[in-house]
């Protein structure tokens, strides 16, 4: 699965933005999907998911509030909704994805797929 992710780019405090993560040519439901981020110089850490099922979703505590997962079956796409960003959520942002959930998608090693990356910057 090749996963393609965008719209991240430069923001000030406050300010919102939508990124996406497209996995064409494949049978989208059928994968829990889940955001992570990396810092420079910190470990990759998890920002939100959304299960195949229901599309329930799950974040990480920094982030509750301010972001909002969802997605477009139709379009095999999930957006991360961000709003309010702040300069901490600087990082680049990867999607990935999951076919048979063997534990919780909050752990990287889950997932099956990764996207190539899009970088977030948080000017204050």
């Amino acid at each position: 699965v090749q996963l393609q992710a965008s719209g991240g780019g430069l923001v000030q405090v406050g300010g919102s933005l939508r990124l996406s993560c497209a996995a064409p040519g494949r049978t989208f439901s059928i994968y829990s999907m889940g955001w992570f981020r990396q810092a420079p110089g910190k470990e990759r850490e998890f920002v939100a998911a959304i299960t195949l099922n229901y599309g329930r979703t799950d974040y990480t505590d920094s982030v509750k509030g301010r972001f909002t997962i969802s997605r477009d079956n139709a379009k095999s796409t999930v957006y991360p909704q961000m709003n309010s960003l702040k300069p901490e959520d600087t990082a680049v942002y990867y999607c990935a994805a999951v076919r048979l959930q063997s534990g919780s998608l909050s752990t990287p090693g889950v997932y099956d797929y990764w996207g190539q990356g899009t970088q977030v910057t948080v000017s204050s």
